[in-house]
C-alpha cells in the first residue's frame, strides 16, 4: 500500500489513458476476466448503477480486461456503462497489478484475469486492493469502504 502507480499507457473506449489520468481524484480500477460474460456484465452494471454515488465522492471508475477496444465498445454500448473500459490486451496493467492467475476451466489449467479491484488516491498511490472478489455486490462494498 502507498506504492505509486508506475507509468503506463493503454487504449480505452475514449482514447489513451495513462497514469496521469489517475491524478487529482480517487480512482477505482476493477479488473474483470471477459466482456459479455454473466459475472462481468453484473459487475459492470453494478458500478454503473452506483456511479452517481462514486461521482459524489469524487471517485472515477475504470473497468479493465484483456479484450480489444472494439469488444469493449460493443460491451459498453450494449450494457449502457457510464465509465470507460481499458483494453489491456498486452497485459501491461495486468502485470503491474499481478492479476493474471492460474485458473481451472473445464478441467484445464489456463492463465486468466483474477477479478480484482484497486483504489488509487489523488496522488496516484495504491491505497486499497481487493483480490479474488465475487462479482455480486462487490461494487457496493467498494463504495461503502470509500464512504468510510
Amino acid at each position: 500500500m502507498g506504492t505509486a502507480i508506475p507509468a503506463f499507457s493503454v487504449e480505452s473506449t475514449s482514447g489513451s489513458v495513462t497514469e496521469k489520468n489517475l491524478l487529482g481524484k480517487k480512482t477505482v480500477l476493477y479488473f474483470y476476466p471477459k466482456d459479455n460474460t454473466p459475472g462481468c456484465t453484473l459487475e459492470g452494471q453494478d458500478f454503473t448503477r452506483l456511479k452517481k454515488s462514486f461521482d459524489q465522492l469524487g471517485v472515477q471508475i475504470y473497468g479493465i480486461s484483456r479484450d480489444s477496444v472494439k469488444s469493449h465498445l460493443g460491451f459498453k454500448e450494449k450494457q449502457c456503462f457510464t465509465f470507460e473500459l481499458l483494453s489491456d490486451s498486452e497485459e501491461i496493467l495486468c502485470g503491474l497489478f499481478d492479476v493474471i492467475k492460474e485458473k481451472n476451466m473445464y478441467g484445464k489449467k489456463v492463465l486468466g484475469v483474477e477479478r480484482s479491484t484497486f483504489v488509487i488516491d489523488e496522488n496516484g498511490k495504491l491505497i486499497r486492493e481487493y483480490r479474488g472478489v465475487k462479482a455480486q455486490s462487490h461494487a457496493e462494498q467498494v463504495l461503502k469502504d470509500l464512504q468510510g
